[in-house]
């Protein structure tokens, strides 16, 4: 899996995404809105059991009690949590559909360094190419079609040469 410009690349397909407000960096920091260059792995997929079946036998299903924490003080900062969380989090659970399917990356997890960015997903847009809090979002169809052919430890390509910072 690759992003250019263009698009993301798999298995030979283009597919058009939307990355972070900010762009991409090699710098990445908590909240700052960017998508991390660099290479990394999907180690994780969870899907909406109650809107979709699972694309496939390793995806986890997404419960009503599941949170994503991202409050860079918190010992479980970047990992998955569960309600109740005092912390800051966010719902992994949406009334939207952005998080029926979730590709977790391996960027900053699972052993999270402070402040360097969380919840690096891929999951599905908005709108065409609205961008993100620093995730890769696509259409939903083909989030669907990846994820039924993604394997588990498949890599992410997101070159420095796209990075603002670089």
């Amino acid at each position: 899996m690759r992003l250019t410009p263009h698009g993301l690349w798999f298995l030979g397909r283009r597919f058009p995404c939307a990355i972070g407000k900010s762009g991409i960096r090699v710098q990445k920091r908590e909240g700052d809105g960017a998508t991390p260059a660099g290479r990394h792995r999907i180690v994780g997929m969870m899907y909406r059991a109650d809107r979709l079946a699972q694309p496939q036998p390793w995806a986890k299903k997404i419960g009503p009690q599941d949170l994503w924490s991202d409050d860079s003080e918190a010992s479980e900062y970047n990992q998955l949590v569960c309600m109740p969380y005092a912390f800051s989090h966010e719902a992994m659970r949406r009334a939207d559909p952005l998080y029926d399917i979730v590709f977790i990356t391996d960027y900053n997890y699972p052993e999270a360094q402070s402040g360097l960015g969380s919840a690096i997903f891929l999951h599905q847009w908005r709108r065409p190419r609205f961008p993100t809090e620093g995730c890769i979002a696509l259409r939903r169809d083909h989030l669907k079609w990846i994820a039924e052919r993604v394997p588990q430890g498949a890599l992410l390509e997101i070159s420095q040469s796209l990075a603002t910072d670089a």
